[in-house]
């Protein structure tokens, strides 16, 4: 990976704060320098709060300062992106990947690098197309690494979201079909906040209208047998605006929305 950065010279990362740029970004500052790299993070209605927070103190710790920037991004006024088609993805890439192009463009940044790696390339990625059409670069992918070896060598580089669960953007808890709004959004991200105040690691709440569907890992659905736990949960969700409250027995699984897209009745 090294190799492949110092031949780029200069880059851009799209960073989103998880373990997978948060790599990218340390490598590449390692190898260019700071002053070869520029970060940048979007900020829209998709993107939980706490997740921008994590970002700019993750940025912080790696010396980027100013070189870490936090773009408003606006798939949601796309109908495209608010349809919530399988091809979501493509439209909200599409949106960052054009805005970092300009930026890069302004700032004489040959490169543009994401931080998919190559346990993503099993799983339905539209996104990866919208890469495709603006020539944004995948070190990770390009190096050939997997995410268990990503965890592992960002521990030894001792970044701190070495362990930390993936986060996909608050549209994805969303139902193909059933359109996306600031409303939704706004009730998933409360809702998963109030789960993670709990210490539960790894959460989804999967929005199917009225109804809150909790996704969390199978090692921790026994914390959510105590009856005055599970009332808490059922009360605080119910007071967010979701009118029933469920728990996926078959627990957290990255992807799950798209199983419907491989069910064979």
């Amino acid at each position: 990976m090294q190799e492949i950065l110092k031949k780029m010279e200069r880059v851009l990362v799209a960073f989103s704060g998880g373990v997978d740029s948060a790599l990218v970004l340390k490598v590449a500052a390692d190898t260019l320098g700071v002053n070869n790299l520029l970060a940048a993070t979007a900020d829209s209605e998709s993107y939980p709060r706490e997740e921008l927070k994590a970002a700019r103190e993750l940025g912080a710790k790696l010396g980027l300062g100013e070189r870490h920037l936090v773009i408003q991004t606006e798939e949601l006024k796309n109908p495209e992106y608010a349809a919530n088609s399988p091809t979501r993805c493509f439209f909200c890439k599409d949106e960052l990947y054009g805005k970092l192009n300009e930026i890069a463009q302004e700032r004489g940044f040959r490169h543009i690098a994401d931080g998919c790696n190559l346990s993503d390339t099993g799983d339905f990625r539209p996104g990866r197309q919208a890469a495709g059409k603006h020539g944004v670069r995948s070190p990770l992918i390009e190096a050939e690494m997997t995410k268990d070896e990503i965890r592992q060598l960002a521990k030894k580089l001792e970044l701190t979201v070495w362990d930390k669960p993936a986060r996909a953007c608050l549209s994805s808890r969303i139902p193909y079909g059933l359109k996306v709004t600031k409303e939704s959004l706004a009730k998933i991200e409360q809702a998963e906040e109030y789960l993670h105040s709990l210490g539960l690691r790894q959460v989804r709440v999967r929005h199917h209208d009225n109804i809150a569907r909790i996704e969390i890992d199978p090692e921790e659905i026994s914390k959510l047998l105590d009856s005055k736990i599970r009332e808490q949960i059922a009360n605080k969700l119910k007071q967010i605006g979701y009118l029933y409250v469920t728990l996926d027995l078959q627990g957290y699984r990255s992807g799950s929305m798209n199983e419907v897209l491989t069910r064979k009745d």
